[in-house]
């Protein structure tokens, strides 16, 4: 037996509902004999009559009933589905993975996250922290969606990058420590440095400033983690070269670092790394509305 037609068991349902053919063609938007078409081919389909033709009602046989009762429940479902598949397409739910820096993390990306819950409450953003090479790697792969990620990049194939942010980089400095207003490039090679590891962009931006000056600085200490980089600076172990952000390093309290503008000035850059539009689902699209709409590039 062939599967059921949707089409036709809508048509069986109206006609119960309705009491006769034609007033189910008006509700279908049908033609009479299109709406009789479809009963004697469900009924040829299920070899069993589905409704007894009277003179001024149609009403269901026992098989026809226990179809109706069915049928309702089956196409409310399927409905349920359309408007999921439609939900999920105009990006109103989904699951969207995202990387990026904790450098971002903290600064920019939580009023993002609050934005997409206002407007896109449906849609699950899954947050990983991510290095630059890492998100790429991930992008490519198909195991990240969007990345935030520091430019320049080397190009990939089917990878678009758009700018989005710039944060002005700083010397952080243990308080005790007498510091310039403006900290050079030779003065800070000077002092015990803390560093990113030296896979990061971060760590070839800083190597690049203190390059273009004639130096070549070791640090005490590599990691990836700005948190942890600015409570060893707060401790007085080093110096290091960070992005300011706005929402903490500026709060009031934070007394135990010196803050400090750099002599030549030096810039990260983040872009917002993706997929090639064609290729993206309409969550993702969502965040991506979302994201740009924070650009500061």
């Amino acid at each position: 037996m062939r599967q059921l037609n949707l089409d036709q068991l809508r048509t069986l349902i109206a006609i119960v509902d309705l009491g006769t053919f034609s007033a189910a063609a008006k509700a279908l938007h049908l033609a009479q004999p299109t709406v009789s078409l479809h009963i004697s081919e469900l009924e040829a389909r299920l070899g069993a009559p589905l409704v007894l033709r009277g003179n001024r009602r149609i009403t269901p046989t026992a098989a026809g009933a226990a179809l109706v009762e069915r049928g309702r429940k089956l196409l409310r479902d399927t409905d349920d589905a359309v408007e999921a598949v439609k939900r999920q397409a105009e990006g109103r739910v989904g699951r969207v993975r995202l990387g990026t820096s904790t450098g971002v993390l903290v600064d920019l990306l939580p009023q993002v996250l609050e934005a997409l819950g206002a407007e896109h409450s449906g849609i699950d953003v899954e947050v990983s922290i991510r290095g630059s090479f890492e998100a790429m790697e991930r992008l490519t792969a198909g195991t990240l969606d969007i990345g935030l990620v520091a430019i320049p990049q080397p190009p990939l194939r089917g990878i678009v990058v758009t700018p989005w942010c710039e944060q002005p980089m700083m010397a952080f400095v243990p308080r005790r420590w007498k510091a310039p207003k403006r900290v050079t490039p030779a003065w800070l090679a000077a002092q015990p440095l803390i560093f990113n590891e030296a896979t990061t962009h971060m760590y070839r931006l800083t190597m690049e400033w203190f390059a273009a000056a004639g130096f070549a600085p070791r640090a005490r200490i590599e990691l990836n983690y700005d948190a942890a980089m600015r409570s060893l600076v707060a401790a007085g172990y080093g110096a290091a070269l960070l992005p300011l952000q706005q929402s903490t390093d500026m709060a009031p309290g934070n007394d135990r670092m010196q803050i400090l503008p750099v002599s030549p000035k030096l810039t990260r850059r983040v872009g917002i790394a993706h997929r090639q539009h064609a290729l993206l689902d309409g969550a993702t699209l969502s965040v991506l509305e979302v994201l740009k709409s924070f650009s500061q590039a």
